[in-house]
């Protein structure tokens, strides 16, 4: 039968206007499992679907040749896919808007975990980081940021740093704000918000202004991660007005900066945390991100905004079948964690590293956090290889159930100083006053006046110093270690298995971000296959990570 007769007897072809032909050139076209599998693989060229007129059967051909007229051994050519590029998944504004590569984020892990040299190695490859500055002190991200600003900013690269809701010390937030000000870091992560606060608002708000043709031009950029719906509706409406007027008043916004925030969002990108590690709300992400989506395009619509806000996808983003699950849901970026953090170039010690490439999906825990302790808010830990989130319980229960640390009995007391201080009460108060007569003397003032404050902050020692631990390397209080991990370092554990990422000192971030987007893209081109009747086998959809150039 010949091609024009086959094709108008097969209505699964049913071709509308002039009959189109492949045939091969260099390479034979693929039917078998095996063969669609290495099709699959090629993303950057063109996958034309074709069927066999002698069999009927489908498959797939890269390159040839495509035409109109029949020629004996030529193939029906039912469709072409274009080539398909990791750069390309996403949206392409968020390039445009952030001078990147690729729509992927390496969010900011605290305490300087995502460090200077971690950020520096993506925007090599012109891929947005932020530099994990909560926990820091001031001097230390001011350094940070002379860091980077001399290595980056010549060259133009893409680099941010993270701006953390700080209930229990506002005056730090603040103050990192207009450091972030003074210094020109123009792109930051909001994140751990619970509401909008001013110092978040005087830095998105700083700087508006129009250009010649009238439209209003953002000096400053957020990325608000987010895991409920209320927190993401502060940043996608305007800052309240009592707010921008009251930073007004303090001279800390220009008349025109105030008239300008009332037209636009807080936040042009905005980052739905799921399911990872840190402060978490543990969400779904196939939930999650689709909730947030149809929040913000109400909201558009009723602001009548005209500039679009970019919606990313973070918790749980740690095998390249995730991030194409991700960007599948709609997301415009991703951003990853975890797995950053167990890379050569994150601010942990090595022995802690070890720690999280063996950890498996189930080994995570959530522990009161140090930052909102007195709340009772969590974060997310490694659970295997440390005490620390069973110890860190502990103090919490005992801060609900006494007044003081003086009323705690004789027997828990002697149980706390041995086994989780390794100091005495006394001790451990002096050390913690010794620190915050540095950092703020009004809280050895309250705690004085409060001994519920004084009982707070001397646990709030231990939790902040356990993650110290784990990045100074201090071995004898490995059974402390407070490390941030989330069920994707699991996964990604998984992924790596017998691969050259599986050792702990080959995990390279550029490495693992090049491979994630790289699986996602081939994960992503043979579900097109499949979504156009082809018949794709599973093993299509794993991809291995290899050295990427």
């Amino acid at each position: 039968m010949s091609l024009s007769a086959k094709l108008s007897s097969d209505p699964l072809n049913a071709p509308s206007g002039a009959l189109q032909c492949w045939r091969p050139t260099a390479s034979a076209p693929a039917f078998t499992p095996a063969d669609i599998a290495r099709s699959a693989q090629a993303i950057r060229q063109p996958a034309h679907l074709i069927s066999d007129p002698a069999s009927g059967a489908h498959g797939v051909g890269l390159g040839g040749e495509v035409g109109t007229t029949e020629r004996a051994g030529d193939y029906a050519l039912l469709g072409t896919l274009p080539p398909l590029y990791p750069e390309w998944l996403g949206d392409r504004s968020f390039n445009e808007a952030h001078g990147t590569r690729f729509s992927y984020v390496a969010g900011a892990m605290a305490n300087g975990i995502a460090s200077v040299d971690l950020v520096c190695a993506l925007a090599e490859q012109r891929i947005l980081a932020f530099f994990g500055a909560a926990g820091l002190s001031l001097p230390r991200v001011e350094a940070a940021i002379d860091e980077l600003q001399r290595k980056l900013d010549p060259k133009g690269l893409p680099w941010g740093a993270n701006l953390i809701h700080s209930p229990a010390e506002p005056a730090l937030e603040e103050a990192v704000g207009d450091l972030y000000l003074r210094r020109g870091v123009r792109c930051v992560e909001a994140s751990a918000y619970l509401a909008l606060t001013p110092a978040v608002v005087r830095y998105a708000c700083s700087g508006l202004q129009r250009d010649a043709s009238g439209n209003i031009q953002r000096r400053n950029r957020v990325f608000a991660k987010i895991s409920r719906a209320e927190v993401a509706r502060q940043f996608l409406q305007p800052p309240p007005a009592a707010m921008l007027n009251a930073l007004r008043e303090r001279g800390l916004l220009s008349d025109t900066e105030v008239e300008l925030a009332a037209s636009l969002p807080l936040a042009e990108d905005i980052t739905a945390e799921a399911d990872s590690g840190g402060h978490t709300d543990n969400r779904t992400l196939t939930a999650l991100l689709p909730s947030i989506a149809a929040l913000r395009d109400q909201i558009v619509t009723e602001q009548g905004y005209t500039r679009p806000i970019r919606l990313g996808a973070a918790g749980g983003i740690g095998t390249p079948a995730a991030v194409a699950a991700a960007y599948a849901l709609g997301a415009d970026f991703v951003q990853t964690g975890s797995v950053n953090q167990g890379c050569v170039q994150s601010g942990l010690d090595a022995g802690a590293r070890a720690l999280l490439a063996r950890a498996q999906m189930a080994d995570v825990i959530m522990a009161p956090a140090a930052d909102m302790f007195e709340m009772g808010v969590e974060v997310q830990v490694l659970r295997r290889g440390t005490l620390f989130a069973q110890r860190a319980r502990r103090l919490y229960e005992l801060y609900r159930g006494y007044p003081s640390l003086e009323a705690i009995p004789s027997a828990e007391r002697a149980k706390l100083e041995k086994d989780i201080l390794r100091q005495t009460i006394d001790e451990a108060w002096a050390s913690t006053a010794a620190f915050w007569r540095d950092r703020d003397p009004e809280q050895i003032a309250r705690a004085e006046a409060e001994p519920k404050h004084r009982m707070a902050l001397v646990f709030r020692a231990y939790l902040g110093l356990s993650s110290r631990w784990a990045i100074d390397g201090r071995s004898e209080r490995l059974a402390d270690y407070q490390i941030w991990c989330g069920p994707a370092m699991g996964a990604f554990n998984t992924w790596v298995q017998g691969s050259f990422l599986e050792p702990t000192e080959a995990r390279d971030v550029v490495q693992v971000a090049r491979n994630l987007l790289e699986g996602a893209a081939v994960i992503t081109r043979a579900q097109q296959l499949r979504s156009y009747g082809l018949p794709v086998p599973q093993q299509a959809f794993a991809y291995s990570p290899r050295p990427l150039g």
